[in-house]
């Protein structure tokens, strides 16, 4: 055990001695590295901050029902017993149209408006939450709540948060196709960069092949290069999400306020940081071996 961890100890040291023999081409193939990673790591990051943009602002589905404008208070009591009775619903919430009136009112936009008009104009109303927020369940609760007596209109507002799902899907699709693809152009860059390492220390790997040395033993410094080169350009990444998150966290959070949201951008948290890290050393420690494979069976 001592010995395997010795080789390994010595072939990680050999391999940090090679990236730092040449530093200008270690720099330029780390940033280069990490530039490509940032794309989906970026992506990644904007993703999980549009998650806690839609769970921070956004409510539960709820359906709204509204009765006949000619309904009395007996028949809204009516309803209303029948939807306690339910088992499928785990909130119901009585709107008389007197309070909805004063709630109008209260906007001095629309104070002027209402107090010309002759009579209430609103209907009383039900805001419901179901046990089961699914999109078929709610729209087989609003097929029936349609059916009971003295409701005019019953209104799902379900429909915003299918789209929202179908976004957010689109964009977790992209993110991986993009990580998948820059992923092939990480593993490019460390097969072309040990393949010229293989061929800049050719005249050693023969003479310790003729020693006797294994395979193994000849491609243990380069696969370690290789996950150190991956692990350097996921550090890159690393901090150019960081600084990307605070250039952007000043403007994007005057447009939240605008718009009346609540978000504060934030960088990759420690899981998604440990992924990052973990699939550029990976991809770069993969890269290694294709080539060393590659070139070890050609000769």
């Amino acid at each position: 055990m001592k010995v395997w961890l010795s080789h390994h100890q010595k072939a990680a040291l050999l391999a940090i001695h090679r990236l730092t023999a040449t530093p200008t081409n270690s720099l330029l193939s780390v940033l280069a590295i990490g530039v490509a990673l940032a794309l989906p790591a970026g992506g990644q990051m904007l993703l999980a901050n549009a998650l806690s943009l839609a769970g921070t602002n956004s409510a539960a589905p709820q359906i709204s029902i509204f009765m006949a404008g000619n309904a009395d208070r007996k028949m809204a009591a009516e309803v209303e017993s029948r939807l306690k009775k339910r088992g499928d619903l785990k909130r119901v919430q009585f709107l008389p149209r007197e309070e909805t009136l004063a709630r109008m009112k209260a906007n001095p936009g629309l104070r002027d408006v209402i107090e010309a008009l002759p009579a209430n104009p609103f209907p009383d109303a039900f805001v419901v939450s179901a046990a089961d927020e699914g999109p078929e369940a709610m729209e087989r609760l609003t097929v029936e709540f349609r059916q009971l007596p003295r409701v005019e209109h019953v209104q799902l507002d379900s429909a915003w948060v299918r789209r929202l799902d179908a976004l957010l899907q689109l964009g977790r699709t992209a993110v991986l196709v993009l990580g998948v693809l820059l992923g092939a152009g990480l593993i490019s860059i460390s097969f072309s960069i040990i393949r010229m390492q293989v061929l800049t220390q050719r005249t050693e790997i023969e003479v310790s092949r003729l020693l006797g040395a294994t395979d193994g033993f000849i491609q243990r410094p380069f696969l370690y290069f290789g996950l150190l080169l991956g692990l350097g350009g996921g550090v890159v990444a690393w901090l150019l999400v960081g600084a990307a998150t605070l250039w952007l966290r000043a403007p994007l959070g005057e447009l939240v306020r605008l718009y009346d949201l609540t978000l504060v951008l934030h960088s990759l948290d420690m899981r998604d940081s440990a992924l990052l890290l973990g699939f550029a050393s990976t991809f770069g420690w993969l890269g290694a071996l294709i080539s060393l494979k590659s070139h070890l069976r050609h000769d």
